[in-house]
């Protein structure tokens, strides 16, 4: 795995407003990325940057679903597409748009990288994609403009990243990087780590399927969400994970896998039984499910 090298990322308020418009650049690539609320779209509209071709970004949640939803595409109108989109679209929050500083991106460059975009996004698999059936096959291009655009989608991958959407990032880190925590008790053998972003419950661990009677709705909730989105499967009384599934603390993980109000950094043991609030925390606070889930 190739080192992570250091960036520097110019991010510039145009109305001032930080959680407003947002232009996000790396000074040295030639890459920009231009955020706007779905609030701000009138306003968004304005900007000088939607004239050119590009590739964008729909971001949203599913109340339903498990997993927050992002669609994919790209355009030569931006204009036209969001407010198509605006219509059509009820589940997204929030565009990204990324263009070329240098004005060079053509309808070749910008199919590729919605290809390129799709498939990643689903191979990753931490958003559920919008986009419906994912194109097999990519949009011939010559092999050196195929090597400079996968090194655009680098940048577009860290831009989308830093501004709050890491649709591109695998939830769980390199395997052997991470200590890993486990819960062995009360029918269930899951396996996790901790991460930026919260938990990661690992692929292939398995939880009981029952609940205590005071477990919380959210941890009810939460696993029949993950049963439709097809993250759970039930076998036999048992629950099995099919995929890394990233919670949003320790103790929604705990939660979800014992079917009941839990302790993360008390339930999370590593290989000796140390806890992860020992590792992590050294401290007896408290930190229910009910109240970080």
């Amino acid at each position: 795995m190739t080192t992570p090298t250091a960036k520097t990322i110019q991010i510039y308020l145009p109305t001032g407003e930080p959680r407003g418009i947002r232009i996000a650049e790396i000074t040295t690539r030639i890459v920009q990325a231009v955020l706007i609320p779905r609030s701000d779209l009138a306003q968004g509209k304005q900007r000088k940057e939607l004239d050119l071709p590009g590739i964008y970004f729909l971001f949203g949640e599913d109340e339903e679903g498990a997993k927050p939803i992002v669609y994919i595409g790209q355009t030569e109108d931006a204009r036209k597409r969001f407010d198509s989109h605006n219509k059509t679209k009820t589940f997204w929050k929030t565009a990204v748009f990324c263009v070329s500083k240098t004005q060079n991106f053509t309808q070749a460059h910008i199919r590729y990288l919605e290809w390129y975009c799709m498939q990643r996004a689903k191979e990753v698999n931490r958003y559920a994609l919008d986009n419906g059936q994912v194109p097999d096959d990519s949009t011939y291009v010559p092999e050196p403009m195929e090597a400079e655009l996968l090194d655009v989608f680098e940048t577009i991958n860290t831009l989308v990243s830093t501004l709050g959407y890491p649709v591109f990032e695998p939830v769980s880190k390199t395997v052997g990087q991470t200590p890993l925590f486990f819960i062995r008790s009360r029918g269930c053998d899951a396996s996790g780590e901790l991460v930026e972003d919260g938990f990661v419950v690992m692929e292939g661990s398995r939880s009981r399927t029952g609940q205590t009677p005071t477990a919380p709705e959210s941890v009810r909730s939460q696993r029949q969400r993950m049963v439709e989105s097809g993250v759970l499967e039930e076998r036999g009384g048992v629950y099995h994970y099919l995929q890394d599934f990233l919670f949003s603390s320790p103790s929604a993980a705990a939660g979800v896998v014992l079917g009941a109000s839990a302790n993360g950094w008390v339930e999370w043991k590593d290989q000796n039984g140390t806890t992860l609030s020992e590792i992590h925390r050294d401290t007896n606070e408290i930190d229910s499910v009910s109240a970080d889930a």
